[in-house]
């Protein structure tokens, strides 16, 4: 209980910091301000940040958006930004199981068997490597053929004739090749019945990892139950596009032949670049760079293959390419003309940047607007665990939603930013006026030093 006090206290000392830092920001001293609406449970509300409100910003890690009230007070806010993410599917399979028997007075670990298998490795028959006379042969576990499952191993399912009660252990080992065999540790199952009550357990977890052969063997003789099913359940994890906003059309130029070249409204952290292909029948190995600003050297950032095909009538089109979300504010695409080049004019571009939301705690009366647009202003966006402090994926879900009001964008003059500036100037002036006098005053007194006559002994 103390360390929740503790956290929420710390909670309301980082919030405190952060309206205290922006308190003395207006929306004035922002170039931009946008109308917000809002609709949904609060207090907190997420807005998807558009990318043609985000390019208005003048701080590429977007420190200078704002969210104020109707009265101009300064909203505690949170940037969330969209992460790449995955998806798990899990799937049972019934697989198929070979009994393993070894003679009652053989000392040995696992069974040897002989085994035939079709080409693709299913198991067809395991035999037992010796001939085992009828009363000598003793049931001692099971090899399970997984060799059509491809996902690694989650969970073992079994069942067992309902003769056999009690519990079931038994040691779990795995083969790629039926002759090298590794541990998975120790397995347990039980079936019980008291009164009228049956308390059943089926399923063994699996460490996660992909085999072909399973073995199960019990671990006191004559103790293995007859199956009547086995199933492994796996997981195959598969990666889901991450989260981007698109560009509009950014129109190049081309200085030379083979290069082309763009310039960004600011600084952006890109995720990938679309290259416009008019033409068709279009191949072009390309590579493209990008720098900060002009006086800094091309840095590469990507390449590959570029075309638009026309296939059995249909175009077929690779105009994409991935970048590693590095900023830049100019790129370079040069591209090796013995591929028919992409022509005199450069091509339009689109680029994409990871979705940004914010999320703001309204606090007093609306309407809210989002303000950016200053690049000297410091960040004051929160974590968001601090701003929402029993924060979830499925809370963040169920915040309210925010939105720009008709897609509207007002953009102002800001006349602190040009206060600021103008008042800069003439303290850079005043400065030098006072080293210019200084300078001055020390040559005159120089001057009358050396117009002094010597002192006679």
């Amino acid at each position: 209980m103390s360390q929740k006090l503790n956290l929420g206290w710390l909670g309301a000392v980082a919030l405190g910091v952060a309206m205290s830092a922006s308190a003395l920001e207006k929306p004035s001293d922002f170039s931009t301000q946008v109308p917000l609406s809002v609709s949904g449970e609060g207090p907190w509300y997420r807005l998807e940040l558009p990318l043609s409100v985000q390019l208005n910003a003048r701080q590429t890690d977007l420190s200078d958006v704002r969210v104020f009230n109707a009265a101009g007070e300064p909203q505690a806010y949170a940037l969330a930004r969209e992460t790449a993410q995955s998806a798990e599917s899990r799937t049972t399979t019934d697989v198929k199981w070979f009994p393993l028997y070894s003679s009652a007075d053989a000392t040995e670990r696992a069974p040897s068997v002989r085994v035939q298998s079709s080409a693709n490795g299913t198991l067809v028959e395991v035999q037992p490597s010796t001939q085992l006379e009828a009363g000598e042969e003793v049931l001692r576990g099971w090899l399970l053929d997984a060799s059509g499952i491809k996902a690694p191993l989650q969970q073992l399912i079994l069942d067992w004739t309902s003769e056999r009660e009690g519990f079931q252990r038994f040691s779990i080992e795995a083969s790629d090749d039926l002759q090298h065999w590794q541990s998975w540790g120790e397995g347990q199952v039980a079936r019980l019945s008291f009164a009228d009550e049956r308390v059943e357990q089926h399923e063994v977890g699996l460490p996660g990892q992909s085999a072909r052969y399973l073995r199960l063997l019990w671990n006191a003789p004559q103790s293995a139950p007859t199956l009547t099913s086995a199933q492994l359940e796996s997981a195959s994890t598969r990666s889901l596009p991450l989260p981007l906003v698109w560009s509009p059309p950014l129109a190049g130029s081309s200085a030379k032949a083979g290069e082309y070249t763009w310039q960004l409204p600011m600084g952006l952290n890109l995720e990938r670049v679309q290259i416009e292909l008019n033409q068709p029948n279009s191949l072009a190995p390309v590579t493209l760079s990008g720098r900060r600003e002009s006086s800094l050297p091309w840095q590469p950032l990507s390449g590959g293959l570029l075309y638009r095909l026309t296939q059995n009538g249909q175009d077929v089109v690779q105009n994409e390419l991935q970048l590693s979300g590095q900023t830049v504010q100019q790129l370079k695409l040069t591209v090796d003309e013995r591929g028919g080049g992409l022509g005199a004019e450069a091509p339009s571009v689109k680029f994409a940047v990871r979705s940004t939301q914010v999320v703001f705690l309204a606090r007093g009366a609306g309407p809210y607007t989002l303000a950016l647009g200053n690049a000297t202003v410091k960040t004051a966006n929160l974590p968001l665990s601090t701003l929402i402090p029993d924060y979830s994926a499925a809370k963040f879900a169920s915040l309210g939603k925010a939105s720009v009001e008709g897609g509207a964008v007002v953009t102002v003059a800001p006349p602190a930013v040009a206060a600021v500036t103008a008042d800069t100037h003439w303290k850079k002036f005043g400065l030098w006026a006072v080293l210019l006098l200084s300078v001055l005053f020390l040559a005159v007194m120089a001057f009358s030093l050396l117009r002094k006559p010597p002192v006679k002994p």
